[in-house]
């Protein structure tokens, strides 16, 4: 769209080019019903994204207008005449706490402030007797670094001091009990061994391993050794001058991982039999 005089957008009608360019378009100077006038180059004129001298939109020029949008616990209201030492644009905004704050634009639409600092800060409930999660409240506990505090009883019977923004939020529902126990069963922890990491490691070759058989490595002196690990702890297994006896002892030194699987399927777990990529492990 080419843009002449008489040119209306608004409450602007575009009356001369100025002969003045902005990144090589040119300037225009506009007259608005007020009387007042306003310089625009094409783009914004042909973008009708500003449609009057300032006199009733309050977003000037080259601002993102942010009123009306939500960020947090803020809305936009409107721009004032401060900036910051960069230029940035301050905005009045009202949280839902019902109080004012002024913020710069990029805080908003970088989501670096939600609310006018009650987030922050929050009124001290009374949470005695409710509970949270696996937590129930049984007294406050006081406010360190502006942040409330609750003593509560968790139904394994600890107790633990617990934030009143993480109850209120759901971060924190027990006093660590829920987490270790999950980490058992993701990692199937079961008499100090993880079941998981005994079957994919099994046959799992380090990268300082030239031998191409797991748990058997070359010494200095041109022995071969082998070595397996169990329950956290690391068994010598023997050193030999042929890598094929090496081998043969690491086989044997596994039959003890393999009686474990047995165990934790068939008795520990109840199976009638071993699942097929166990029983194939073993075979091997």
């Amino acid at each position: 769209m080419s843009i002449q005089i008489g040119h209306r957008v608004g409450r602007l009608t575009v009356a001369e080019a100025t002969g003045e360019r902005r990144s090589r378009y040119t300037v225009w100077r506009c007259k608005c019903d007020c009387s007042g006038e306003i310089l625009l180059d094409t783009r914004y004129l042909q973008r009708e994204t500003i449609k009057d001298c300032g006199c009733q939109s309050k977003v000037r020029p080259g601002q993102k207008d942010l009123t009306g949008m939500r960020f947090g616990r803020l809305v936009a209201i409107e721009p004032t005449e401060k900036r910051t030492q960069s230029g940035g644009t301050i905005w009045k905004c009202r949280c839902d706490c019902g109080k004012e704050t002024l913020a710069v634009s990029t805080q908003l639409t970088q989501g670096f402030k939600k609310s006018c600092g009650c987030w922050g800060h929050p009124d001290l409930k009374d949470y005695i007797g409710q509970r949270f999660g696996n937590l129930t409240v049984i007294g406050y506990a006081g406010k360190r670094d502006g942040i409330h505090r609750w003593s509560c009883r968790c139904d394994c019977g600890n107790e633990a001091i617990v934030g009143q923004s993480n109850l209120q939020r759901g971060w924190t529902k027990s006093c660590g009990c829920m987490q270790i126990e999950a980490l058992k069963q993701s990692i199937e922890l079961v008499d100090g061994t993880s079941v998981r990491q005994l079957k994919s490691h099994r046959n799992r070759l380090l990268p300082n391993n030239k031998s191409g058989h797991t748990g058997v490595y070359q010494s200095k002196t041109g022995k071969w050794r082998a070595q397996i690990t169990f329950k956290r702890k690391t068994y010598s297994l023997g050193s030999f001058d042929c890598i094929t006896d090496a081998v043969r002892a690491r086989k044997r030194g596994e039959e003890m991982h393999d009686k474990f699987l047995e165990w934790y399927y068939l008795e520990h777990l109840g199976l009638d039999k071993l699942p097929e990529d166990v029983e194939e492990m073993i075979r091997q």
